[in-house]
């Protein structure tokens, strides 16, 4: 697994099975496939939790199901998630930090808590557009098809497309595509990275299509944002 602390500093380790691996807001990871593998992965958003069960056969990724559920009544999980943030800088292994190990624990039983107690929402569609909205949000860097996000959720690609015009007001390639070029921009407003190592970075596999995309939304090339951002920080 790859992943990034808020500081920016990457971090690559080989996780085993029943490794925990918790990621702080406003960092990335992204996993390196090399054998078959099944993971689990918990989203802890500010108005639900979302868990995703996926499969990697060795040749590509089979979903095995998706669960949302409202994060509603005490904030007990809140307080849990700033306890960890805290003490995540440590990047200390799990053996040598009893205290993370039990908040670990605590937070997973808040959340088997949630999943146990059904709770009534306003839309069940709002409720799918914002669990679909949240996955694109996490996995913008992966190879993210109609298709696929269409089978993870069990529903039809039309109706994907559908549900995002109706909820968001916009496409979902568009959607996908602003999410991606945001983090395109801060990219290449903090790293030395080539426009080629930019798009791959955000999701883009043709560097040609993101210059594209990227000039049709900004009116400049990458490289122009760049040089003009670079500009007004020395003028400062």
């Amino acid at each position: 697994m790859l992943w990034a602390d808020k500081d920016g500093k990457t971090i690559e380790k080989t996780l085993l099975t029943n490794d925990l691996l918790y990621i702080s807001a406003q960092s990335w990871n992204k996993p390196i496939w090399t054998t078959p593998v099944t993971s689990l992965s918990i989203l802890f958003g500010k108005q639900q939790i979302g868990m995703s069960l996926l499969h990697w056969d060795g040749t590509q990724f089979i979903p095995h199901g998706q669960v949302n559920k409202p994060r509603r009544g005490p904030r007990v999980g809140t307080f849990i998630i700033q306890a960890l943030t805290e003490l995540n800088w440590q990047n200390q292994p799990l053996e040598q930090n009893q205290t993370a190990y039990f908040l670990i624990q605590s937070l997973l039983s808040n959340t088997l808590d949630l999943l146990n107690v059904e709770i009534e929402t306003s839309s069940k569609t709002t409720s799918l557009f914002e669990a679909i909205r949240q996955y694109i949000d996490t996995h913008f860097r992966e190879n993210i098809t109609r298709d696929f996000l269409a089978n993870m959720f069990y529903i039809s690609p039309n109706y994907l497309s559908h549900l995002f015009q109706r909820e968001g007001k916009i496409g979902l390639n568009e959607y996908l595509n602003h999410i991606r070029l945001e983090y395109a921009k801060s990219l290449l407003k903090d790293y030395d990275l080539n426009v080629k190592e930019v798009a791959l970075a955000s999701g883009f596999k043709d560097s040609n299509y993101f210059c594209r995309v990227f000039r049709n939304k900004t009116e400049r090339s990458p490289t122009e944002y760049r040089r003009q951002y670079h500009s007004k920080l020395l003028r400062k």
